[in-house]
């Protein structure tokens, strides 16, 4: 039983090592956000992952990211505030359905599972250069890439300023990615 668990463990992280093309997926991610509100952490998650990544682990200054989330999936478990941020006061998700992130470049990290990624960030009209560490792992099926960073809300014209609300978003990736 050991000898098959080891197996499997090996063949699950081998997924991520070689070159490969992927294909995001929803059903395995999770893009979450939170933010202070009233002094209080308020999240919510996108949905409608969609791209392309290219990622190999041996050499990652070959891997490019290149993925979009679905604005008008958006759910903090509050219908009225769900619509309040697609509308043009936040989201603005009728003029600007998707949150576009493409890696400009990606580099190694203490491991073969950890990584750098550098790249753009899109958010309605505003693109603003961002980078964050992220771990890389086979999965079956697949591979995962998990990753977060922080935002000013305001730099991409989301709401006004705010003494109850902060500027400051913490966003956290999981995007569970199935072969190409």
């Amino acid at each position: 039983m050991y000898k098959i668990v080891l197996a499997a463990m090996i063949l699950c992280s081998a997924v991520s090592m070689k070159a490969q093309n992927f294909i995001p997926t929803d059903e395995g991610s999770k893009i979450h956000f939170t933010i202070k509100n009233f002094a209080i952490n308020t999240g919510g998650d996108l949905a409608g992952v969609k791209g392309t990544i290219k990622f190999d682990a041996k050499k990652p200054v070959a891997s490019a990211m290149d993925v979009t989330v679905d604005v008008s999936t958006i759910d903090t478990d509050n219908d009225k505030r769900d619509n309040h941020l697609r509308s043009e006061d936040f989201f603005d998700a009728a003029k600007y359905p998707t949150i576009h992130l493409v890696s400009t470049s990606i580099t190694k990290g203490a491991d073969m599972k950890h990584f750098n990624f550098k790249g753009k960030l899109t958010v309605k009209k505003v693109t603003r250069e961002i980078q964050f560490p992220f771990t890389a792992e086979g999965k079956a099926g697949g591979a995962l890439f998990s990753g977060s960073f922080d935002i000013n809300r305001l730099d991409f014209g989301l709401g006004k300023e705010s003494a109850t609300m902060s500027d400051k978003v913490k966003v956290s990736l999981t995007v569970f990615a199935k072969p190409a």
